[in-house]
């Protein structure tokens, strides 16, 4: 794997800053939607010269499979609870000339009820996960394109990895529109992808894990 991701504003294997988070400690050992949201730098080199575009996806694979207790005071998720992963940012068809995000090219704050996905400076950006989490909630529920950062439960035991993953595919578009998601990224980049990198970072809201 050549293909080489950096950034200025994340460590590999570290805690993400609060500015590029959705929620943050309350102080009183539970969580608030009072995060700087802020889409953090990325930087990628070292790809083949036959690259014709490039697709961005950003996901955490610790988020609890079963949401019921999820924030729930007095219960606990356990380390070993099943998982699934919840998107947070989906980019696809970046020009092969684009090699870096600057900071706040997917978000810049939170926005109730999202911000819609499409066409975009550097690509095009999909919804990612929140837009099902919050669909139950009438103070936030919208569609939720582009970047929005970690809100992890702050009853999880577990630690919460965010995979920053750069692609780079042999073909100029993947040819997704409108609200796409997730699955529909990864089937359209199955046998296209020439190579990937990645950067991680972590984050946690449990007070116990800070």
């Amino acid at each position: 794997m050549a293909l080489k991701v950096e950034s200025d504003s994340i460590t590999h294997g570290e805690r993400l800053g609060d500015e590029h988070s959705f929620g943050v400690p309350d102080g009183e050992g539970g969580a608030a939607a009072e995060g700087g949201n802020r889409s953090p730098h990325l930087r990628w080199s070292g790809h083949p010269d036959e690259t014709e575009s490039f697709a961005v996806i950003v996901y955490d694979p610790d988020v609890p499979a079963d949401p019921t207790d999820v924030n729930q005071e007095g219960k606990t998720l356990p380390e070993d609870a099943d998982r699934a992963d919840f998107a947070h940012w989906l980019l696809v068809d970046i020009a092969p000339d684009v090699t870096e995000l600057p900071e706040g090219a997917g978000s810049t704050e939170i926005v109730v009820g999202g911000k819609d996905p499409g066409p975009t400076e550097y690509g095009v950006a999909g919804v990612n996960s929140y837009t099902d989490f919050l669909a139950g909630d009438p103070d936030m529920a919208g569609t939720y394109g582009h970047y929005d950062g970690p809100f992890p439960p702050f009853n999880d035991e577990r630690l919460h990895h965010y995979h920053f993953v750069v692609y780079a595919l042999d073909v100029p578009s993947l040819g997704l529109e409108g609200e796409f998601k997730l699955d529909d990224v990864r089937g359209a980049i199955e046998g296209h992808v020439l190579d990937e990198g990645e950067i991680v970072g972590t984050y946690t809201l449990n007070a116990d894990m800070l």
